[in-house]
């Protein structure tokens, strides 16, 4: 098989092509969905809630295929993680933070460890503490990430360069086969894909907020801390996230110590909110939001990406 890799090997699965556990949105269904089409499904923990882990898990952990949870580690404690592998999942995923608290129950599980790195010295950890997969998550990706990171095409390489032969996901600014050939040309051993499977059937978004992935634009996202501080996020500094535009990124970019010093500009959020004038939640969205323009099931939709990606590196390879 032309996308057969180490991560395929590893888990038992016909493509490389992983769910990222996106918090509110990859839930038991999505997750299920993914893994009954060939990929790894995987159910965003977040903090690792323990209604939601009761809500979500069950529905994936019902199923025959392989599946994982990701946490989101300075948010989480290790009691949520060692209650979620109660369920059974094939890996766990840990990411933004120091992973080593949560190492240990995980190992004693018997489940993979995936840990998510945005810089070289969090990879050099991810080796350290004996991680099985290593996910290099590039700056185009939707929601969090590095504020001082790089981009997905110079990073994949340095990291696979640098971790192996632990196997490497890619993750940023993949939204079609095209971009799993080119990250599996880079080295990698599979890609993680957010943006696009929030515009799945099963993902767990806002009609509105499917919509708005729909008809945007690469150039229509950016990344900042700015949400965060309106919300009230305590989203540690290191990671920014890249959105869709807002009318508070318009008002406020490059203005966040103002804006962290304004208890009035963060209760006139909250009054936007209730009001419906602005979103609920920030519209999460990577940079190869432009690609996606229809809403299928997840379960057809990585069939779609391992033929593109396929066909992709066949033509490459007869040029």
């Amino acid at each position: 098989m032309a996308l057969s890799t180490g991560f395929t090997k590893l888990f038992g699965v016909r493509w490389p092509i992983v769910l990222a556990p996106m918090g509110g949105s990859a839930g038991g269904a999505l997750a299920a969905a993914v893994s009954r089409g060939g990929g790894l499904g995987m159910v965003g923990a977040g903090n690792g809630d323990r209604e939601w882990l009761d809500r979500e898990l069950p529905i994936v952990a019902s199923g025959t295929e392989p599946w994982g949870v990701g946490f989101l580690t300075w948010a989480a404690d290790a009691g949520a993680v060692e209650y979620a592998l109660e369920y059974g999942p094939k890996a766990v995923m840990l990411s933004f933070g120091d992973p080593s608290p949560f190492v240990e129950p995980i190992r004693r599980a018997g489940a993979v460890l995936i840990i998510q790195v945005t810089d070289l010295e969090e990879a050099r950890q991810a080796v350290d503490l004996g991680a099985d997969v290593i996910v290099a998550q590039g700056t185009e990706a939707g929601g969090h990430g590095a504020r001082h990171g790089r981009s997905t095409l110079p990073f994949v390489p340095v990291v696979v360069d640098l971790v192996g032969p632990v196997p490497v996901l890619a993750a940023g600014g993949i939204a079609d086969g095209r971009g799993v050939a080119a990250v599996l040309a880079l080295g990698a051993a599979g890609a993680l894909i957010g943006t696009r499977f929030q515009a799945t059937t099963e993902a767990l978004v806002d009609p509105a907020t499917t919509k708005a992935i729909l008809e945007g634009r690469g150039q229509d996202t950016e990344r900042s801390s700015v949400l965060d501080i309106a919300r009230g996020s305590r989203w540690p500094s290191k990671y920014t996230a890249r959105t869709l535009g807002h009318p508070y990124l318009d008002r406020w970019h490059g203005r966040e110590a103002e804006l962290a010093a304004d208890p009035q500009a963060k209760q006139d959020y909250q009054d936007d909110v209730a009001q419906g004038t602005i979103p609920a939640r920030p519209i999460w969205a990577g940079e190869a939001v432009d690609l996606i323009t229809d809403l299928p099931s997840a379960a057809d939709l990585v069939t779609t990406l391992a033929t593109q990606a396929e066909n992709a590196l066949a033509n490459a390879g007869r040029r």
